[in-house]
């Protein structure tokens, strides 16, 4: 199952991938926001990545304006590893070599056909799990415990 969040200005992007999943047949939870009002993204970047963080979830999907603040928010989160990608390489890389679990797209800052591209390519691209990728990983995982 996939994690679906926004905040307001990310919303009818939300609306859009969602449509899409459906039309895909991929099961996801919609963590709101569920309106274009007003809102902050920290408290929707937050309820999606739990659900991704705690095991609920597989991946996770975040909408804003341009991705960045919800990304930003999202890697809060102990567990996720959330990119913004605005391009189809980013996303079949942060995939293939940093395993992220997020990925979080601009409603300002792409069409809905090319946001729906990244999403796809998102979450066609399996983790390669060679040895260097996953050693980095882990040493991303270090540092998060540190702290």
């Amino acid at each position: 199952m996939i994690a679906v969040g926004c905040d307001h200005a990310g919303f009818e992007l939300k609306q859009v991938i969602m449509k899409h999943l459906e039309e895909r047949s991929i099961e996801f939870k919609d963590c709101g926001t569920y309106s274009a009002d007003s809102c902050d993204y920290a408290v929707y970047a937050e309820k999606t990545a739990r659900a991704v963080a705690d095991g609920e979830c597989e991946l996770g999907l975040l909408f804003c304006g341009t991705g960045v603040g919800i990304s930003i928010a999202a890697n809060k989160v102990r567990g996720i590893r959330a990119c913004c990608c605005s391009d189809l390489f980013s996303a079949e890389m942060t995939r293939m070599h940093n395993n992220a679990n997020m990925l979080c797209l601009g409603g300002r800052v792409l069409t809905p056909e090319k946001a729906i591209e990244i999403v796809d390519i998102f979450l066609d691209t399996p983790f390669s799990g060679e040895e260097r990728h996953q050693r980095r990983i882990d040493q991303i995982t270090d540092l998060e415990n540190r702290f």
